[in-house]
């Protein structure tokens, strides 16, 4: 196992538990038909959407995401 295998090891591991924790943070997108309907209003009227910790938080899964699938495809190549 040579060190850049074992760098991009942890780095997965990272990035594993981070998508788990980034998850658990963010709030559940269904409250009932009262949700829905304030939801709708909220995200029509909403002027700073992209500023809400749930937009943050989605970016950052995204971004967690993306580099999770990488480190698992970089594993894949150093293991064959």
């Amino acid at each position: 196992m040579g060190a850049v295998n074992i760098i991009v090891t942890i780095l997965h591991l990272i990035f594993s538990l981070s998508i788990i924790v980034i998850v658990l943070l963010q709030s559940g997108k269904t409250a009932g038909l009262s949700g829905t309907v304030a939801g709708g209003a909220e995200t029509f009227f909403g002027k700073n959407k992209g500023r809400t910790i749930d937009a943050m938080l989605s970016k950052y899964t995204t971004f967690a995401a993306i580099a999770f699938l990488v480190t698992s495809v970089l594993l894949f190549a150093f293991n064959k």
